[in-house]
């Protein structure tokens, strides 16, 4: 049975009817064409190359991508001041949301894209300082009012290192309301870097 691209199923009931692609490894995708140097690692490219973000979301669109996850990874407070740009900051996560946004609205397929939003591991957080807890729940925060502001469907947190954190990334998401997804890094160990093992 088609679906109207107008007809916007949620994650859940995608998820309860099959899998759910979502396409990932643009920071090194939009390396590998040029538009980022390495170990900058933030996605300065939704403001100085838009054209060329909007065409890989689309390229991982063709590719079977189900849903369009705005490129901020990296784009939070602390990263944008390491690089001394933090005055650019939430310019550079609404143009990646609008960027994400306009070819979710734009779909292959019978079927609409979802939209996400995006937060990634903080480079800052300590298991013994409680300080840096409340930074990165700050950061993290802001980054997602700015896509529930700027109409994401959903939010993904990725690649996070610390169980702890990962776990304030979620509390901060479920504050939206939004159906929320985190992604861990455990490496070979298969234990986080606070010592939480995952099997």
């Amino acid at each position: 049975k088609e679906m109207s691209k107008d007809k916007k199923r949620s994650l859940i009931e995608r998820l309860n009817s099959g899998p759910v692609i979502c396409a990932e490894g643009f920071l090194f995708e939009i390396e590998r064409r040029g538009y980022m140097a390495s170990g900058e690692f933030v996605p300065m490219v939704s403001l100085d190359h838009p054209e060329a973000l909007e065409n890989l979301h689309k390229d991982f669109q063709h590719a079977g991508s189900d849903i369009v996850q705005a490129f901020t990874y990296n784009g939070h407070r602390e990263k944008m001041r390491v690089i001394d740009k933090e005055e650019l900051l939430e310019s550079l996560n609404r143009s990646a949301l609008k960027i994400a946004k306009k070819v979710a609205a734009s779909p292959i397929g019978n079927e609409a894209n979802l939209m996400a939003g995006n937060i990634s591991n903080s480079n800052i957080w300590n298991a013994k300082d409680k300080e840096t807890h409340l930074e990165v729940e700050k950061m993290f925060s802001e980054m997602v009012e700015w896509a529930v502001d700027e109409g994401a469907d959903m939010l993904i947190g990725e690649t996070f290192y610390y169980a702890e954190e990962a776990y304030t990334a979620l509390k901060v998401m479920k504050k939206s309301g939004l159906p929320s997804v985190i992604t861990i890094a455990p490496m070979g160990e298969n234990i986080m870097r606070d010592g939480v093992s995952i099997v």
